[in-house]
This record gives structure tokens, sequence and C-alpha cells, in this order.
């Protein structure tokens, strides 16, 4: 009798083991295998959640199947602990897997509210916008000059959630009195800072920022970047270029960047003013002139006086020879490469092709040809004058 009795309950125990890990396997397949999510959506974790509060808010959605077995898939894997706080995109389709993925790896958020603080070279703006998740594309809520502008409801009202991200984005281009003067209008920084940055120490970039960042550590970022950007850039420049260091290399490429806002023309603009220097003939650039006036700090807002071209100051290409002492911006990755890496032309002049600043400029390599494509300036300018 006990024979069959230990017969029967080893028996009996085998089909438990074989129930079990069936039910193992079922688990992790429903564990691993595409959700049940019809379109994305933007999950949003609160400070001090946990795996329970993400589960019901997932299967209120129709994210995930099962609570149970999403907190459970979580335990085993080790991820119960490393819940991060945010606003996550969970894609159609998103497995329970790829959900604890996304909400326990960290880095930023993506998707939810953002407050962009822009930094442009005529004027600076917030703008408060939210990611769409079933489109992908940021809708915009508000949008303010902070200096101008009293902050609107709407900026308020995502100032005061925990899950806001927040970004600081400068133009190319901007000068760093510039920079300075809008981030201490960004109530999201604390502090200030004593000297302004030198001239084209600052990478014109998007840097996410937290609430209560100080702004000394965000410029901080921002030349390390620019450090990184010139070193590399140095490191792989052309043979041959009339550049004796990084430094005079990012003032030219500062003179880039304010000759021409067109990407396909910045390695033709250095090209031009690489040529000048070997050919010992002054730059003749307006930006340079201005920045010797306004030292940077806003814009001239008009146009250039004869005085002032004649005037022998040491930002006045006009009248000095080789580069100014400083840059004159900071200016982006591309302008510093084209500096760094011009188009192999025999370009020494070049004016704009129309009244148009986006249609960009017509090169030159003689002073005949320069002197033609002028006169086709000057004739469009008499014709507007004339309307």
């Amino acid at each position: 009798m006990w024979r069959n009795i230990a017969s029967n309950a080893l028996s009996f125990l085998v089909v438990l083991v074989f129930l079990f890990g069936g039910a193992l396997i079922w688990a992790q397949s429903e564990y691993d295998t595409a959700g049940p999510l019809d379109q994305p959506i933007c999950l949003q974790v609160e400070r001090g959640s946990n795996f329970r509060r993400v589960s019901d808010e997932l299967v209120s959605q129709n994210a995930v199947s099962s609570g149970m077995l999403f907190r459970l898939g979580a335990d085993y894997a080790d991820k119960t602990s490393e819940l991060k706080a945010g606003s996550f995109l969970v894609p159609e389709g998103a497995s329970m897997s790829e959900i604890v993925e996304i909400v326990t790896r960290g880095g930023a958020s993506t998707c939810g509210t953002e407050v962009v603080y822009r930094v442009g070279i005529t004027n600076a703006s917030v703008q408060v916008r939210e990611l769409d998740p079933t489109t992908g594309r940021f809708e915009e809520i508000a949008d303010f000059d902070p200096g101008a502008d009293e902050a609107p409801a709407e900026y308020t009202a995502v100032r005061e959630r925990a899950d806001t991200r927040y970004r600081v984005a400068l133009a190319e281009g901007v000068t760093s009195w510039q920079v300075i003067e809008e981030l201490k209008q960004v109530d999201a920084l604390e502090g200030d800072l004593e000297e302004i940055p030198a001239e084209g120490t600052l990478a014109p970039d998007s840097y996410e920022i937290q609430p209560g960042d100080t702004i000394a550590s965000l410029v901080e970022r921002m030349q390390r970047a620019q450090d990184l950007i010139l070193t590399q850039a140095w490191q792989d420049r052309a043979p041959g270029l009339p550049l004796e260091s990084p430094e005079e290399a990012l003032i030219l490429a500062s003179i880039v960047e304010k000759e021409t806002g067109i990407p396909s023309e910045r390695e033709q603009v250095a090209s031009v003013f690489i040529n000048r220097l070997n050919e010992g003939m002054r730059l003749q650039t307006d930006p340079t002139v201005i920045y010797g006036i306004t030292n940077g700090e806003g814009v001239l807002g008009r146009g250039l006086r004869q005085s002032e071209l004649r005037a022998a100051t040491p930002y006045n290409t006009y009248v000095i020879p080789g580069l100014p002492p400083t840059p004159i911006a900071n200016p982006g990755r591309a302008s510093i490469e084209a500096a760094l890496n011009p188009d192999d032309a025999e370009y020494l002049f070049f004016v704009a092709r129309t009244l148009d600043p986006s249609d960009g400029h017509v090169f030159a390599e003689t002073l005949d040809e320069h002197n033609a494509n002028v006169a086709a300036y000057r004739r469009l300018e008499a014709e507007r004058a004339n309307q």
C-alpha cells in the first residue's frame, strides 16, 4: 500500500512540476510578448510612486494584460527598486518587459509637458509644449517673452507639476552677453555670474535642466561642450590653414556663423576668408565692425555708417589686417567645422544673392565678377525703393 501511495505521490509531484514549469513558460511568454496597447500613451510616474500604482495605471489604459504578472516580472528582473519618476512614452504594442525597461532605465522623460527657454539672436522666448503620443509631435500650449510679457497661466500651471521637463536652447550665433542676460530670466535656474564668459566659449545646443540648477553650472556645461567640439575639430582640420591656434579657428568660425544662416554655404563662406588670409587681404566683414560697436550687447538695429567703416578699431576688419582679437559670437559645431575644413575653392568675394537673406549669397573669384554681382544687388535695392 505504501508503495502505491508513494508512487501516486511521485506522479502527482511530477505533474505539479510540469504544470509549474508550463506556467513559468507561459508567464515568461506573456511578459515578453507584444502587449494589447493599440496606440502610444504617455505614462506619468509620480515621485514616490511604486510598481503597484504603475501597474494599475497600465491596466486602466489597457497597456498590459495583467498587473500582477507585470509586477512579478519586474520583481524577478530585480527592477522593482529602480522605478523612476517622470513622463514616459509607451509605444503601441509594448511588452511588459519593454515597459519595465522604459520606467526604470532613467534619463530624461520621453513625453509629457516640457518648458523650453529659447535664447535667440534677436529675442528670447519661453515655450510650453506637450507631446501628443499618437502623432509623436509636440503641441504648443503657450509662448511668451519672459522679459516683456507676464507669464501666462499655462506656464504657471506646468511649473507646479513635478513631471514637467525643462530645456534651455541656445541659437547659433548668440553672444555670451545675450546668453547670460536671458538665463537671468529663467526662473527655473538659480544664482548669477560675476563675469560674462569669454565670447565664443559657449556651445549653442539644447540643454536639459532641473529646477534649482544654477546658472554657473549650466554655463560650465556649455563651456565643456564647446571645448570638446573645438578640440575635435582642430584635430581633424585640413592641412595648410592660415590659423595658428584653436582660438583663431574659433574667431573665424564666429565670423562664418554671423555671415550666413544657410547651412550649405558655411564651407564656401569659410573658403573666402581663408583665401583672403592666405592672400594677405583684409577680411572686410560687417559683423566684426558691428561687434566692435555693440560689444555683443544686443542688436545694432541700423545700418553701418561710413564713419564706422573707416574707424580704426580692433574689430574693424575693413581697416585692420587679419582676424579680430576675439570671436564675435558663439559659433555652432557646423561653423567651427567649416572654418577648419573649408571648400577647396578660389573665392575671394561674396554678396547677397537677393534682398531675401534666405536666398544666400553669390560668390566670385575676381573683383570684376564681384563688382557685377554687387551691381545686380544694387539694382534690386533700387527696384524695391521705387515700388
